[in-house]
């Protein structure tokens, strides 16, 4: 199947690892010029390098949280390849965790500010050129967890929440110039974010990994059918094609990519 992306920019936030890496890998194979971006200190670098001999990509380092940055990044981008035909927005974090009543202000400002307002920052500064051009397509990753909050992880939950509303709202401002706007929502893959889950599972109970990731599908994620975390290159596949010439027709869809987490058919 002929995506019909090949020549396009692409830009990818949160892509020194997990499924911001893995989408940048199959856009490469789709002949997509790729830059790569996340925050300082992390293992862009290493990405870059893993990369490079994929195709024409770039690495450049921005966060998301500060609105410098982010100009920087998108001027830098413009001069070294171009103003991106595809946002991929793949930057995101945990965050506070635990009781809600024992969360504080900071915690629910951090995670918000990094998987929300970090998608409106990106969005803000990608979607001009891309109407000007009279093509686009944006990908926002939200999750599970957006339909179906867990207690433990409610600023995660409100914040991936805000995504789904975000994308929806993006594609009826913006699918009039032709930028087409959807969100990703995958359930338990396996990314350094749930291997850190899973370790500290299995510390905790005094297991080992796999028992950690065994008893955490049957404990809370029933409805996850296939009994395994997915892979990162399965979410990156569902995002391409949204990314692609193929998807031409949708636009404000929610696609899970969850092995069936969430159970009920309301989105």
């Amino acid at each position: 199947m002929d995506f019909g992306i090949k020549g396009r920019i692409a830009l990818i936030s949160g892509a020194d690892s997990g499924m911001g890496k893995e989408t940048a890998r199959l856009l490469l194979a789709e002949g997509v010029r790729v830059a790569i971006t996340d925050k300082p200190g992390g293992d862009l670098a290493k990405s870059l390098a893993d990369l490079s001999s994929l195709g024409e990509v770039i690495a450049i380092e921005a966060d998301v949280t500060k609105l410098d940055d982010v100009r920087r990044l998108f001027a830098e981008l413009e001069e070294r390849m171009g103003a991106p035909d595809i946002y991929v927005n793949s930057a995101g974090v945990t965050g506070a965790t635990g009781d809600f009543l024992e969360v504080d202000d900071a915690g629910w400002q951090e995670t918000l500010d990094i998987n929300l307002m970090g998608a409106v920052r990106m969005c803000r500064e990608a979607i001009p050129a891309m109407r000007a051009r009279g093509w686009g397509r944006i990908v926002l990753l939200a999750s599970e967890d957006a339909v179906q909050p867990y207690v433990d992880e409610l600023a995660y939950c409100a914040s991936k929440a805000g995504i789904l509303n975000l994308a929806k709202g993006l594609s009826k401002a913006y699918g009039c110039d032709n930028v087409l706007v959807n969100s990703v929502s995958p359930a338990f893959i396996e990314t350094p974010m749930t291997d850190a889950m899973m370790e500290k599972r299995a510390a905790e109970n005094g297991t080992s990994m796999d028992e950690a990731i065994e008893s955490f599908l049957e404990e809370e994620r029933p409805g996850m059918t296939l009994k395994r975390r997915g892979r990162a290159d399965e979410v990156a596949a569902a995002i391409v094609f949204l990314c692609s010439e193929q998807a031409s027709f949708i636009n404000g869809a929610g696609l899970r990519v969850d092995s069936g987490s969430v159970m009920t058919v309301a989105t």
